[in-house]
């Protein structure tokens, strides 16, 4: 845990500039000798790998692997439907006994194990608690999985599911995140039902987790700053629920070795793997986890949520076992946004310079605690570092549990929540220093070559301080404000009509520093064509897309020559998965070592054919080629000779790993407009633009589609979609069209900029970008509103009524 430097008052510790460190890959060279305008595949538009298959509906979900089993049992989920309490008996006689019902288990049932683990798909040992098992006797929220069906058809299986009567007994339930640590709240969690407990956990206060870090001495400066000089803020997010065009669904059977097979749409096939292995006591050996296309996962994916149950429903029943949520389940007891609270006070010097930040945050974990302290924890530990020369800082949270859904992963991973309250906070902070918002932000923000030590507060040592080796995020302010006009904003000819402008800084990692591995192989074919095997997870953003790219960047062949196979754990390499915006850095680093590995050996055999040291020799247009004769051959004769050759024989082939405590985070700028009704408060947004900093394009449409998607999700976040529950506990929130998702007709038109630098950490360059626009429509909006009728909006969703309370709270 970080502490106070030891200074005097008044004194500073060294300011974090770091001046230009090291600038250069502290990993090995895989530079290629190309420039970047010299490569053929990298920052192109290649097609989508598998954008054909989507469209003509020949992809494969899990779902549609049901053909492939004569005889398959549907399953479905009994849940809670009680707040908190405990299953005191299930009758499940009436079920049983209907015609074409398979298998009925419940908590006490032998299949069903009592282990405890946690579900979140992270690596090991898991940074979350174990409190969860596969089915619940101590229930804790409406939607507690209590018992499962299996059936011959899903109609059957939901009659089944219907039959059961449960007892219950009944507790005192708490959904409030600032009582439920008082002394007298219910206790959620025994201290038996706990394993694994994170840092500062205290369950007899419902406290999954606290935890804190400081650098310098914030509170010294707070103490000698005079009140004039702190601004002080409070604010509020709420639920925010995936909507994955998928559903959770899994296939689980036993193939003819006697080893359990689980087609799941998952995130994470191999900590799916060792989680199962776990639960169920069996060798990982005996345990295959295959995802097929993935209907988007924003996180909701990154769990074990259904799996343990359709596992447990096959060794009941000795058939294949489907089971796939209902649009119900996925809204109310499945996974979402964490709710938080959050404080943030900040302290400048005479000159307006930021010289203390605190932030607090305290998060509704829900019933359970999977992903709950990793992601508040993120909350500062992405939005601080925006600004790493502000010398003292701390940052301090409580992960709470209520009797209300868990939260989980969801795309941003608690850097939306950060970067509303810090760019919303300092925009408002520039405006009370009588200051432009914009050149404040440019004034202070991070630079290329600083030191960030924001980025590891709550470590220990230094080893997670990053130096930050690119960094665009001054031509991100520059390029957004000239797409919006900022400097030329006009006003509504209606006199209570408002114009205004709102910008807001964003940034994110590239992977877990520390906490990852991507590992890939490369098989040549006869042909001169590849098979590229990779256990990083594609779940519709592109990513097979991108190896293909990166892949034959380094081989010197075209991305279509190159089949990819993964995420299936039989076959593919290791991975941790697709979470942390970690794909292209880590797994793409890892296909470019495999390729790199691979090139190698076709450079030894067009040497031989071309009898030229390997050393003369390059690869390009499928062919291996001389530098200094110009004389070439190509890929195809290479594949031919090397297997069957009369005197050699070799299998081309190459393999990669990439593991890496370094997480360069990508930059953006998130600028929008929005005109205010005075009178009403109603607002409509006109127009977004995000400038994206993620170093290297590999596929610069892709990244525009990353970056559209993201700022809806973020609109969502800002303007609309939450869940409700009345005041036992149970949803209110039960579909889209309770949930108010944006619909594309209701979408602002949105304006995608891409700003190129180079990390080079990264492969040919690349960083991230598949959370990054997540973060900025909240603030941005919040800076819009203030901008054009001056209240501050400090809760999220922004809606008519919120703008208009305030207005009508200002003084005359």
């Amino acid at each position: 845990m970080s502490t106070p430097d030891d200074t005097d008052d008044g004194d500073e510790p060294e300011r974090l500039d770091g001046g230009v460190v090291d600038l250069q890959d502290p990993d090995e060279s895989l530079d290629l000798g190309t420039s970047l305008s010299d490569r053929e595949n990298i920052t192109t538009d290649q097609e989508k790998y598998d954008a054909r298959k989507i469209v003509t509906g020949e992809a494969r979900y899990t779902a549609d692997y049901r053909d492939r089993f004569p005889e398959l049992a549907e399953a479905r989920i009994v849940r809670s439907d009680i707040p908190h309490g405990r299953v005191i008996d299930i009758d499940t006689s009436g079920a049983e006994e209907m015609d074409g019902v398979h298998a009925v288990i419940t908590p006490w049932d032998d299949v069903v194990p009592d282990t405890l683990y946690s579900p979140s798909g992270q690596s090991y040992p898991e940074p979350s608690p174990w409190d969860t098992r596969v089915l619940r006797e101590h229930v804790r929220f409406v939607g507690d999985p209590i018992a499962a069906v299996a059936a011959e058809d899903r109609d059957t299986a939901d009659r089944a599911a219907r039959k059961l009567a449960v007892e219950y007994e009944e507790y005192d339930a708490v959904f409030d995140i600032w009582e439920a640590t008082r002394p007298d709240a219910p206790r959620l969690f025994d201290d038996s039902e706990v394993e694994n407990e994170t840092t500062g956990a205290d369950y007899e206060r419902n406290l999954e987790s606290h935890f804190e870090g400081e650098l310098g001495n914030p509170e010294r400066v707070f103490e000698a700053t005079g009140d004039e000089q702190i601004l002080e803020t409070e604010w509020e997010t709420p639920y925010q629920s995936h909507c994955v065009p998928e559903p959770h669904t899994s296939i689980v059977y036993t193939d003819e070795d006697d080893r359990y097979t689980v087609i799941t749409a998952t995130q994470v096939p191999y900590h799916t793997r060792r989680q199962l292995s776990h639960v169920f006591d069996v060798p990982i050996r005996d345990v295959r986890v295959v995802k097929p296309r993935v209907g988007a996962g924003f996180g909701s994916k990154q769990e074990m949520v259904i799996e343990p149950i359709a596992l447990a429903l096959h060794r009941k029943a000795g058939l294949p076992v489907k089971l796939e949520c209902t649009r119900q389940e996925e809204f109310y007891a499945i996974r979402n946004r964490h709710p938080m609270a959050l404080q943030f006070k900040t302290a400048v010097d005479e000159d307006g310079n930021p010289r203390a930040m605190d932030l607090y945050v305290r998060e509704n974990s829900g019933a359970y605690g999977t992903h709950g302290m990793t992601v508040a924890s993120n909350v500062g530990t992405k939005a601080m570092p925006l600004y790493p020369r502000v010398p003292h800082m701390r940052f301090a949270g409580d992960v709470v549990h209520t009797n209300l859904p868990m939260g989980a992963a969801q795309r941003g991973y608690g850097a939306p929540q950060g970067m509303f309250v810090v760019e919303a906070h300092l925009d408002e902070l520039a405006r009370r220093l009588g200051e432009d918002p914009v050149e404040y932000r440019k004034r202070h923000a991070v630079r290329e070559g600083d030191t960030d030590r924001a980025a590891a507060i709550l470590k220990d040592g230094d080893r997670f301080e990053r130096t930050i080796r690119s960094c665009g995020i001054r031509e991100c302010i520059e390029r957004g404000a000239d797409a919006i006009g900022y400097d030329d904003i006009d006003q509504p000819g209606a006199e209570h009509l408002h114009r205004g402008v709102g910008m807001a800084l964003c940034a994110q990692g590239s992977g877990v520093a520390g906490k990852e591995l991507g590992a890939a192989q490369l098989k040549m074919n006869e042909d001169g064509s590849f098979i590229l095997q990779v256990g990083g997870v594609d779940v519709g953003s592109g990513n097979d897309t991108m190896f293909t790219q990166i892949a034959a960047e380094t081989l010197g062949c075209e991305p279509d020559d190159i089949v990819v196979k993964s995420s299936d754990t039989d076959i593919a390499p290791f991975d941790y998965g697709a979470y942390a915006s970690s794909t292209t850095y880590i797994s793409g680093r890892a296909v470019q070592k495999a390729a790199a590995d691979a090139r190698e050996r076709l450079l030894e055999w067009g040497g031989r054919l071309l009898e030229e040291p390997a050393e003369n020799l390059a690869t390009g247009g499928g062919e291996v080629y001389s530098e200094e004769t110009g004389a070439s051959v190509t890929l195809e004769e290479i594949g031919y000779e090397s297997i069957y050759g009369d005197e050699d024989r070799e299998h081309i082939m190459g393999q990669g790993h990439h593991a890496t405590d370094e997480s360069p985070p990508p930059f953006g700028a998130q600028f929008l407009t929005a005109v205010v009704d005075e009178e009403t408060g109603e607002y409509e947004i006109e127009e977004m633009v995000f400038a994206a900093d993620c170093g290297v394009a590999i596929n610069p449409p892709l990244v525009e589609g990353q970056i559209e998607g993201g700022v809806h999700m973020s609109y969502e976040f800002a303007t609309s979609g939450t869940l409700s529950f009345d005041g036992e506990g149970n949803p209110e929130t039960l579909g889209f069209r309770q949930y108010g998702m944006p619909r594309p007709d209701e979408q602002p038109p949105i304006e995608s900029i891409i700003v190129e630098t180079h990390e080079p950490t990264g492969p040919f360059g690349a960083k991230s970008i598949g959370e990054l626009p997540t973060n900025g429509v909240p603030p941005a909006l919040s800076n819009a509103i203030r901008d054009a009728v001056g209240v501050r909006l400090t809760s999220l969703p922004i809606e008519a009524e919120d703008v208009k309370a305030a207005l009508d709270e200002q003084p005359d």
